[in-house]
Parts: C-alpha cells; sequence; structure tokens
C-alpha cells in the first residue's frame, strides 16, 4: 500500500471511512434477496455478498487507480452474487433484480451476449445497482441508496468455469499458452452445452409432468405409463380415500397422513404397468382389502391408522388371492419395511387374519384344484 499514489491513498481513506455503511449495506442486500427468491419460489444454489478487503482494494487500485476519481466510481466495492441450478433461473432472477433495485443499465452487462458465434468462454450477468430508498432508509447510513454494487448471476456450472478461468488465467498473472487456452475453450463449450441440455430436460420433465396430470384428470389412465411422478399425481386424487375412512370407521380411528412411494414398486411387482392397471386392482380388490380390516382391527381399540393401510391390505388380498401366501407377504413387508426378521411373524399373523376371509376361501379351493388340470 506505501507504493500507491496519493491520490489512491485517498481513495483507501475513504474506503475506511465508509466500511461500516458498506458492511451494513451488505446486511441489506443479503436479506432482500433472500426475501424476494423465497417471494418469487426460486430455488438457487447460494446467495453471496462480500465487501472487497482493504487489500484487495489496494491491488485494484495499484493497477488502475488513475481510472477513479473517488471511492463510488468504483462499482464493485460491494458485490453480491446468486448462483443458479439452470439458465433460464438466471433470467427469472433477473427480473427479480430489476423490480427489487434501482439498475444502473449504462454500467450493466450481459456477459453472455459479448461472445462470437464460434467463441466460448466466461459467461455471467453483470448488474451494477443502487437501494431505493423504498427499500431501504437508514438516517444513520444516509449513503447507503448512493453507493452502487454489483450482483452477478451465474448457473453453478457458470460459477465453477469463472473460478477455474480464474485460477489458471488471471490470477497467475502470466499469459497462457495457446494450446492451453484452447483446451480451456473447448471445456468453456462443453460446459455452455451441459448448462443448456439441464435446462433443456428440466422443461420437458415439467410438460411432461403437465401432460400426465391432464390425462389423469380426464381418466385416461391406461396412456400413463406408472413411474414414481405418474404414481404420486395418481394418489394426489386420493384413489383410496373412500376405502380409508370405511376402515377408519370400524373404530371411529383417526386418519394420519403417510408416504405412499414406497408402494410403487409393490404395485410394479404385481405387474401393474400404467395407472390404468393401477385403478383395475383398487377395484378389484378394495371390498376384500375392508373385509381384512375389519379383521386386523375389530378386536383393537387403535383409534389412529395409516393412510397407507387401504393401499396395503389391496396388495395382501392380491397377494393371497393369486396364491403367493406367506412367502408373497414376506416379500411385501420386506419391500415396505425393509429386510427384517420380525417381517416373518407380521407375514404369519396377516395370513391368518386373512385365511377365514371369502377370498382366501376362494384361492385356496382354485389352488387346490390346480394340479387336476394339469
Amino acid at each position: 500500500m506505501e507504493n500507491l499514489d496519493f491520490h489512491c491513498q485517498l481513495i483507501l481513506e475513504e474506503y475506511r471511512e465508509s466500511l461500516p455503511a458498506l458492511k451494513r449495506m451488505k446486511e441489506v442486500v443479503t436479506r432482500a434477496l433472500h426475501e424476494a427468491l423465497e417471494r418469487n419460489g426460486l430455488i438457487v444454489t447460494a446467495v453471496e455478498a462480500r465487501v472487497k478487503t482493504e487489500e484487495s482494494l489496494a491491488g485494484k487500485l495499484a493497477l488502475k487507480g488513475a481510472k477513479y476519481a473517488t471511492l463510488s466510481d468504483i462499482t464493485d466495492i460491494l458485490g453480491a452474487r446468486i448462483i443458479t441450478f439452470y439458465t433460464d433461473d438466471v433470467d427469472r432472477i433477473a427480473a427479480m433484480a430489476e423490480q427489487l433495485f434501482d439498475i444502473d443499465w449504462d454500467n450493466s452487462v450481459d456477459k453472455r451476449r459479448l461472445h462470437q458465434l464460434d467463441s466460448f468462454g466466461y459467461n455471467s450477468l453483470h448488474y451494477i445497482c443502487r437501494l431505493p430508498k423504498t427499500l431501504c432508509s437508514d438516517p444513520q447510513f444516509p449513503q447507503l441508496n448512493d453507493i452502487r454494487f454489483e450482483l452477478q448471476l451465474r448457473t453453478t456450472l457458470q460459477h465453477a468455469w469463472a473460478a477455474i478461468n480464474h485460477d489458471t488465467g488471471y490470477k497467475s498473472g502470466v499469459e497462457i499458452p495457446r494450446e492451453y487456452m484452447r483446451r480451456m475453450n473447448r471445456l468453456a463449450g462443453m460446459l455452455e452445452m451441459a448448462d443448456d441440455e439441464f435446462s433443456r430436460i428440466r422443461t420437458e420433465i415439467t410438460d411432461y409432468r403437465r401432460r400426465v396430470q391432464q390425462l389423469v384428470q380426464n381418466g385416461k389412465l391406461d396412456d400413463v405409463l406408472l413411474d414414481g411422478d405418474t404414481f404420486r399425481s395418481y394418489m394426489m386424487a386420493k384413489p383410496l380415500d373412500r376405502l380409508n375412512k370405511r376402515i377408519a370407521a370400524i373404530n371411529q380411528a383417526e386418519i394420519q397422513e403417510a408416504p405412499f412411494i414406497r408402494y410403487l414398486r409393490v404395485l410394479l411387482a404385481l405387474d401393474c404397468k400404467t395407472l390404468g392397471d393401477v385403478q383395475r386392482l383398487f377395484r378389484k380388490y378394495e371390498d376384500d382389502a375392508y373385509l381384512l380390516a375389519r379383521h386386523q382391527l375389530g378386536n383393537t381399540d387403535l383409534d389412529i391408522v395409516s393412510s397407507a393401510i387401504g393401499l396395503q391390505n389391496i396388495c395382501i388380498v392380491c397377494i393371497l388371492s393369486n396364491g403367493g401366501g406367506k412367502i408373497g407377504l414376506v416379500r411385501l413387508f420386506d419391500a415396505l419395511n425393509g429386510h427384517n426378521p420380525q417381517n416373518e411373524a407380521l407375514a404369519e399373523l396377516t395370513f391368518e387374519q386373512a385365511s377365514n376371509l371369502p377370498f382366501m376361501k376362494i384361492s385356496l379351493a382354485e389352488n387346490n384344484r390346480a394340479p387336476e388340470r394339469g
């Protein structure tokens, strides 16, 4: 710092005097960004902010101090950064920032648009901003509304590229040989393609989910393959609500919500390929599932039942009706609860509870006749 000229020393002194205001400004900007992201339902990788250190500022002044008349000419004394998952979120957050802050458009730059058609490299949107009085007015620090700060918006991959490029290029202070630059540019192109592809995949998944929801709403369940997304969409319509309420009424019990997704692999194992198959399975075994619940709960004082009880009993009835027996039940409970020695005891109890029900007697009779048909 001793090597700085008198003009730069004055700027450093101005910096020291402004430091309390800058720290306060950092708090205001960070809080405003977090609140705006939450308000707009935007999920990001990180929100960062920093006040440039005196050492860093001195280094900047040593390189190009003549450019700046006063501290206010340096627009990145306070720097904030939002790192997103997807490229299209950068533009959404940019629109949010434009409503939140006063943007100095003359000094802002979208570095994503600076590349030639055959070039790749640093991509980021840089806004130079001020805090409007509607957002913050602090009598202790009236200069908060005059100081400009920089807001960078970029994706995770763009941030990784910026960090690598800074470390290998700019930070070293040594010109990089062309061969290495060529390889770096190839990587930059790959990262840009990956960013675009991630955004495209998200858009297509969102469109797929909308199509599935529309098909479910229209009752075209045979056109919807069974997977995690479609199963969640279907179960959100509570197709087993009536069955669960009938079961709860046995003991006037309360229904406690429970996740259904663990039943997906069970339904797939039961040869359900579409939501239409699932609906037919539910309708076929719904009444027997209720009868099984009466045997399970009738002699108990349970006053809370799981919202998954109807689905579990449908799976039990399906397995037993198709000759799966105790082994089939053990597999079911292993799939739902993980491998556990207690699953065998649970399967034994469930088999006993079902043994006198009509569907079980029919199943046993059919199984006993099966060899004669062979």
